[in-house]
């Protein structure tokens, strides 16, 4: 099915709503929007993200391996131009952000190549920012 993409609307427990609010505020750049006392909402590159408090959980975090690295179940996050995402991956670095999987290249040469990086919000939630050079291959099998 092929459309033009409309923003995506979602929603992620968070056991600190401070501690959050300045990690996608200082450190992603996302503007802030509407707020209670128990969720914010923030335009997170154009789509949008609410953080709702929730008590910390001690689940465990699931991996699936793929290209070789141990991918966090669940994640989110979103596909950037080419050059915005090695942009971001150094301004990442430059605030000392820990990276579950460091930026590289995944599937290189092969269908589906693209760069990629994994990395989490302060309340434990993995985040993942992807680019294609060809965006065509973003769905191809």
């Amino acid at each position: 099915m092929k459309s033009n993409p409309s923003p995506f609307h979602i929603a992620i427990p968070v056991h600190n709503l401070e501690e959050c609010r300045k990690f996608y505020r200082e450190v992603l750049n996302c503007e802030e929007g509407r707020s209670s006392e128990h969720w914010i909402d923030f335009n997170f590159f154009g789509h949008q993200l609410v953080i709702h408090y929730k008590a910390k959980s001690n689940e465990a975090t699931t991996t699936n391996a793929v290209d070789g690295k141990a991918v966090p179940i669940p994640h989110y996050g979103v596909v950037l131009p080419w050059d915005s995402f090695y942009v971001l991956a150094e301004a990442l670095k430059q605030k000392n952000i820990h990276f579950i999987i460091e930026p590289h290249i995944r599937f290189e040469g092969l269908t589906g190549e693209q760069a990629t990086m994994f990395f989490k919000d302060p309340a434990g939630n993995a985040l993942e920012f992807k680019a294609f050079k060809d965006m065509s291959q973003l769905f191809v099998k």
